[in-house]
């Protein structure tokens, strides 16, 4: 191992940090979860429907029925256990598990926050983060001080998607021509104060360039010591306009308490004396001095290499969409798990033609009898989504007794304000396609150019 390398991991710091960012984290996914259930979404996301889009390979992921409500519950609980670092291993995993879980159950429902907690929850697995100011840390040893590492995973994953978010704004529809924020924003004309400004250009473009701006610089100004302070006023404006303007969840506020993990120990350690007093516990219980060192060879290694999968995926699955002709906006290759946070506006059609390939009788297809509005919403400019409804309905009606069957469906979509075109090339046989990661011939071509990355 390198000189610099060794002297890198033997580096260590408070844990101060890492325990408030536990604490901060683990009850904001208990937030997420009770939150979740009282909005009554996990009847009406994963109990009601009757089909749900799975992605590729997960096939095997589905909701469990009225099992679905236990899963909650252990994700729940196991978020609280991480928040108060009761087994803290245990509860990191099965949260993780857990929530993946969750998140893998519809496609329909996939957010690019969604996304960031299942990563950091992964990540989490493989930090000290209960060493320090824990029930764990109680029961056994606390160490005040762990490896830098440990914390600086953290920000290295943060400032990732910070700078995906803001590389993939650097395109035409946003730079140029607004959108979609030129179709969000007049929509919010009832936000007190704001609204009667967000159907102005010059209003619009503040916030497409500011947005941009923001998420390119926000992690040098947070990593920087002398503009921190105005970097996390920077975290704060922008995350709570974007929940004010923006129905997004929890996603704001778990940005906003993340940004706390660049600053210095000195506040982690107020925030944790806060909490002591609240609790009425002493803190300096657990201020021994000790630092935390990882003994086990196997182990070492194993993280090293885990951390280093991890980031490499992290690096370059964004970038995936190259090996993919036409425009990403469009056909979505490789769109997903790329941190393109609300870039484009879509809207569509979809008419599915049911053919005996026998008989060659036809007729079309309800798909409300088959989907929730959300799911059709969804389902009708997503090419994937397309593919794999067309695969159960001809199972289903082959089933039904119509004999083998062909499904044609007449499909159009209208982008980021464009007139909507044709999408799906009606003359080809979904039946005939396979789900897989290769090129989808059967899009039809765009048509027209989005510069940018």
């Amino acid at each position: 191992m390198p000189n610099f390398v060794q002297s890198y991991l033997e580096k260590e710091t408070e844990a101060a940090p890492l325990a408030a960012f536990r604490i901060f984290f683990g009850l904001m996914m208990l937030i997420s979860v009770v939150r979740f259930w009282v909005n009554g979404w996990i009847e009406k996301l994963y109990i009601e429907p009757s089909f749900f889009f799975s992605y590729y390979g997960f096939e095997w992921i589905k909701p469990l029925g009225n099992y679905t409500y236990l899963l909650f519950i252990i994700c729940g609980i196991s978020a609280l256990m991480v928040a108060v670092g009761f087994k803290y291993r245990l509860a990191i995993i099965s949260f993780f598990l857990s929530f993946t879980y969750i998140e893998l159950m519809d496609k329909t429902t996939y957010l690019n926050h969604y996304y960031f907690v299942s990563l950091l929850s992964f990540l989490m697995i493989f930090l000290p983060a209960s060493s320090y100011f824990s029930i764990d840390a109680a029961r056994n040893i606390s160490f005040q001080k762990i490896p830098s590492w440990s914390i600086d995973a953290i920000k290295f994953l943060l400032v990732i998607v910070y700078l995906y978010a803001g590389l993939a704004k650097l395109n035409s529809d946003w730079l140029i021509e607004g959108m979609p924020l030129k179709i969000w924003l007049p929509s919010k004309y009832d936000v007190p104060l704001l609204g009667g400004l967000l159907h102005k250009d010059w209003v619009i473009y503040t916030f497409s360039w500011g947005g941009a701006l923001y998420d390119l610089s926000i992690p040098f100004l947070l990593l920087w010591k002398r503009t921190r302070i105005f970097a996390f006023s920077l975290v704060v404006i922008f995350h709570v306009l974007t929940r004010v303007l923006f129905p997004i969840g929890m996603f704001p506020y778990v940005m906003i308490v993340s940004a706390l993990i660049f600053f210095d120990s000195s506040l982690h350690h107020q925030i944790l004396h806060a909490v002591s007093r609240v609790f009425r516990f002493s803190k300096s219980a657990f201020d021994s001095g000790l630092t935390w060192v990882e003994n086990t060879p196997f182990l070492i290694r194993l993280r090293i290499g885990v951390f280093i999968l991890f980031f490499a995926a992290q690096l370059l699955v964004p970038f995936r969409y190259l090996a993919y002709p036409g425009e990403l906006f469009w056909t979505e290759e490789g769109f997903r798990f790329s941190w393109r946070v609300m870039l484009m506006e879509k809207a569509g059609y979809a008419n599915f033609k049911i053919v005996n390939s026998r008989t060659r009788d036809e007729f079309y297809v309800d798909n409300m009898d088959f989907l929730t509005p959300f799911q059709e919403k969804q389902m009708s400019f997503q090419p994937d989504f397309i593919l794999e409804y067309a695969h159960h309905l001809a199972n289903h009606f082959e089933l039904q007794g119509h004999g083998p069957v062909e499904v044609y469906v007449e499909s159009f979509v209208a982008l980021n304000g464009r007139r909507s075109r044709p999408y799906i090339d009606p003359n080809v046989n979904l039946m005939s396609i396979k789900r897989s990661f290769s090129h989808k011939t059967w899009i039809l071509p765009f048509n027209d150019e989005i510069k940018g990355i």
